[in-house]
């Protein structure tokens, strides 16, 4: 919990800078390419994080980082802090918190469709459509495959769930047919 706390914090204070330099979408990217990169490679969070090393070599590992990135002075300097302040483990969480700011900012809802097989984009575009009449927002949908929902999608944006499963149906079935005994 401490640790989403801090995230939220880290996350709003950059965002500010990010909104008045108006790179706040750029940053967003850059803080996610990097929290992507770090929970696919846990040995680079280890040197970010493990105090077994000396400071000197977590900050040279995360200026390589911020080369790679190609960093403005401001994400330079904001990822460096994060370092000094042995922060670096939380910075996927950062990113995902810097991420939702940034959504909130654009009036954009992000959301998942899960169906049992492959969906055309036709019917994307219609779950998407009215999704966005339904919230008031811009959706940006992501799509799984589920096949024990067995058929049927299932869409999730927010707090928001749609279920038209086949196997909801058929549980709800079997709930009413219990009910009846």
């Amino acid at each position: 919990m401490r640790q989403t706390i801090l995230a939220k914090r880290y996350a709003k204070a950059f965002f500010a800078v990010g909104r008045e330099e108006g790179k706040s979408e750029a940053y967003s990217e850059t803080l996610n390419a990097l929290g992507d990169f770090l929970g696919k490679y846990p040995e680079a969070m280890d040197a970010l994080t493990n105090l077994l090393y000396p400071m000197e070599l977590r900050e040279k590992v995360m200026a390589q980082l911020i080369s790679e990135l190609q960093a403005d002075q401001y994400m330079t300097n904001f990822l460096n802090l994060v370092v000094q302040k042995r922060r670096a483990e939380i910075l996927p969480e950062i990113g995902a918190e810097f991420q939702a700011l940034v959504d909130a900012d654009q009036n954009v809802s992000r959301g998942t469709v899960i169906a049992a097989s492959e969906i055309s984009g036709e019917l994307q575009a219609k779950v998407q459509t009215t999704l966005e009449n339904i919230t008031g927002k811009k959706v940006i949908l992501t799509t799984e495959i589920d096949p024990s929902i067995i058929g049927g999608i299932v869409a999730k944006v927010g707090d928001l769930v749609m279920d038209g499963s086949i196997k909801t149906q058929l549980a709800g079935l079997n709930e009413s047919i219990k009910g009846s005994e």
